[in-house]
């Protein structure tokens, strides 16, 4: 596996990460076990990057990881996330960037890991009203301290990061970044290039769609993030799915896979993006990290930029209920 920095002075990680939200059920149920095995796979693949959050599955994701590295300590770069508070009766989401509350966020996440220290820890969401040099003169202190190495955040602006680094350097940003969504080349691609910052796309294989198998929606649990998406929603659904049968056929004629292909050209967008696909299965996994050894010609990228355009997907990425948090710049 290649590696990539992980921000400027940062970390030298694997050029493509996991995403483990998907060990806590978002795209449907799993096992403590399912989880180990697809941890056991990247480590056998050269996959040292995991990212993480402490509401994903409120602390499923996090301990299925820290029971995993109690028995393999040393081998992951550990990402994870706090400044989420959901309600335990509703489950709707507020946001706190209160040193308060990162403090205890940032301790049971260190808890579930079986950690003292992190190596990179990011704003999950932005809480709105709160200035963001306040929040990072939080995240400075719990860098002193040794409980974590770097500073990310995710789904902020251009603007916020630049605020943000002002005050302390920026570790990462991560945001959703693929094929069919790419608001991150209006201004936070070439941001984090600027300043040195490592750029995160979660969601680099657009949630499934670019699989060899198209997700069909009337199979999703009833926990899948999916189920109110308007991109999996009709009509925009069966649209979306039409727009990227020529990006499959592209790739069979390229010898390769959708998946590698899209994960091939996320890599492709700059040397300082670290995408993070996640999946439940080591089958997917091997799949999904092929991309890292595809090089594709200008002629390759021209042809894939002719069929699948910027804003080609029908459709929001979010609900308004999925979108609260996520800043928007354009």
């Amino acid at each position: 596996m290649h590696k990539r920095q992980l921000g400027r002075g940062g970390p030298m990680v694997s050029a493509i990460g996991l995403g483990c939200w998907s060990f806590a059920g978002a795209y449907g149920p799993t096992t403590e076990a399912e989880s180990h095995a697809t941890l056991a796979a990247a480590l056998e693949l050269g996959v040292d990057f995991l990212d993480t959050a402490n509401v994903y599955g409120g602390g499923v994701s996090e301990r299925a990881i820290g029971s995993f590295i109690k028995i393999h300590p040393g081998r992951f770069t550990i990402a994870t996330k706090g400044g989420i508070r959901r309600d335990p009766v509703t489950n709707i989401r507020s946001f706190d960037n209160s040193p308060e509350h990162l403090r205890q966020a940032l301790e049971t996440s260190l808890s579930n890991l079986g950690l003292d220290h992190v190596e990179l820890y990011y704003i999950h969401r932005r809480e709105p009203d709160r200035p963001i040099e306040e929040v990072m003169d939080t995240l400075v202190r719990f860098k002193q301290e040794g409980k974590i190495g770097g500073i990310g955040f995710s789904e902020i602006s251009p603007a916020s990061l630049r605020r943000a680094h002002a005050v302390h350097p920026v570790m990462a940003v991560q945001s959703e970044y693929s094929l069919w969504s790419r608001m991150p080349e209006l201004g936070m691609i070439q941001a984090c290039k600027d300043l040195g910052v490592a750029f995160v796309p979660f969601s680099p294989l657009g949630r499934g769609m670019f699989a060899t198998k198209t997700p069909d929606p009337a199979n999703f649990s009833d926990g899948d993030f999916r189920i109110n998406n308007p991109r999996f929603l009709e009509p925009d659904f069966g649209y979306n799915v039409a727009a990227i049968e020529p990006f499959k056929l592209l790739a069979a004629d390229l010898g390769s896979t959708p998946a590698t292909l899209a994960m091939a050209w996320v890599l492709a967008q700059g040397d300082h993006l670290i995408p993070i696909p996640g999946t439940r299965t080591p089958v997917h996994l091997h799949e999904d990290l092929a991309g890292a050894d595809v090089q594709l010609s200008p002629d390759d990228l021209a042809e894939i930029a002719r069929i699948l355009p910027p804003g080609f997907a029908h459709g929001d990425r979010y609900s308004q209920a999925q979108l609260a948090g996520a800043e928007r710049y354009c």
